[in-house]
């Protein structure tokens, strides 16, 4: 009876609930590199959402202030003369006014109108389009995840239950004890997986619907800002 309870204490209790780390220890090499990696991607993933949504804040709080200003102002040039172009706003009204003095000649006096015209709108809607394309760049890697890290995760649990059938094969034994770790390891893989792609897809698709609202607004203001323009072209 001793020996039988000395036996009994040996052996080690089962878990009661799934261990993360256990799993990671425990699996093949490969398996615990697309681990690795998708953790690393899920860290970026989240370090891109919160960084983005500060500075998207930002953005859209300082360009408010500055159209609100700058529609209102009567002489809007000394705006930009004074160095106020930290915000997108400000930069699209600068490439507008940059144009109009290029167009204008010494005197003042602009020879051709219609054309003035139509390059300082062509110089704003650039300069929107530039703006977006900023605002957007990070967010390819939040695309890119998204659609690869599943995959990523599916190698690794295809991996291990490959390590899995390989273990059956040396040891010669089909129990769900020989096998159960392995798969366990594997499917870990696939869950990390998607751990790091469903932010990812729901971060991409909010932010990119962000930044075309603020692109909507960036090119409103371009046309009240070339409106404006206009005027002085035609009294010009």
């Amino acid at each position: 009876m001793i020996a039988l309870h000395t036996l009994v204490a040996a052996v080690p209790a089962a878990p009661s609930r799934l261990d993360p780390l256990q799993l990671f220890l425990d699996a093949d090499i490969v398996v615990q590199a697309v681990i690795l990696g998708l953790v690393l991607a899920s860290i970026w993933v989240w370090a891109i959402i919160v960084s983005f949504s500060m500075r998207m804040g930002n953005v859209r709080r300082r360009s408010k202030t500055f159209e609100k200003e700058f529609l209102k102002a009567r002489e809007p040039e000394r705006l930009l003369d004074g160095g106020s172009r930290g915000n997108p706003s400000s930069r699209v009204a600068a490439a507008g006014l940059d144009e109009l003095a290029r167009s204008t000649g010494a005197g003042g006096r602009v020879t051709d109108r219609q054309g003035a015209s139509a390059r300082i709108a062509l110089a704003m809607e650039g300069q929107v389009a530039a703006e977006a394309d900023d605002l957007a760049e990070r967010l390819n890697f939040l695309a890119t995840t998204g659609a690869v890290a599943p995959f990523v995760g599916l190698f690794g649990t295809v991996w291990g239950i490959m390590n899995s059938f390989f273990q059956i094969g040396m040891q010669q034994n089909s129990s769900l004890a020989v096998v159960a770790p392995g798969i366990s390891e594997a499917l870990f893989a696939t869950a990390i997986g998607l751990f790091a792609a469903i932010p990812a897809v729901i971060a991409y698709n909010r932010f990119s619907h962000r930044v075309n609202q603020f692109e909507a607004r960036l090119q409103r203001f371009a046309d009240r800002v070339h409106a404006q323009v206009s005027r002085e072209l035609e009294g010009a």
